[in-house]
């Protein structure tokens, strides 16, 4: 009995010290600077895309805000507009969340005031791909201010101003 139970323990302290190494190692390599770039909890895509980076069938985008900040996302070459505005979205929910904790950001709002922008051409189907307006690795692409045109606004003015929903005589 009293062998079973050292044997025990001293199985323990070695799960315990290789765990401790693992660990050791886990942290050595998030600080490399070549890994810089993963995200603190990244998703297999995640890893999939940055490797695809690596060898050259995904391209690195860099995002000017408004305020003139600007960040990267890495997308696949095939990548389209829609796959684009995703990238941003979880690149800035992870940006908001490691500084201020959980932040609600309403996308439908951003998109409904802002748009994205290359070469001055603004960015609004979300099918098309993004290589079809010349946008390559290391490109740059800018949020800008956009206001639908009446004609193709997809949602209406009482939607967009609930306050005022009930003065509205159509609401």
């Amino acid at each position: 009995m009293m062998m079973e139970s050292s044997m025990k323990r001293e199985e323990n302290v070695e799960d315990y010290v290789k765990k401790a190494r693992l660990n050791s190692t886990l942290a050595a390599l998030l600080h490399d600077p070549i890994l810089a770039d993963v995200p603190k909890n990244p998703t297999l895509s995640d890893v999939d895309t940055l490797i695809s980076l690596e060898l050259g069938s995904a391209m690195r985008i860099s995002i000017l805000k408004l305020d003139d900040t600007s960040f990267d996302v890495a997308l696949m070459n095939s990548a389209t507009v829609k796959d684009l505005k995703l990238a941003i979205k979880k690149k800035v929910n992870n940006m908001e969340q490691s500084k201020m904790g959980h932040r609600h950001i309403s996308w439908k709002h951003v998109w409904a005031n802002f748009c994205l922008s290359y070469n001055k051409e603004k960015l609004l189907d979300d099918n098309s791909v993004l290589q079809d307006y010349g946008i390559r690795n290391n490109s740059q692409v800018h949020f800008i201010p956009y206001v639908m045109s009446k004609d193709s606004q997809k949602h209406s003015r009482g939607r967009k101003h609930r306050f005022f929903h009930g003065l509205n005589k159509y609401a």
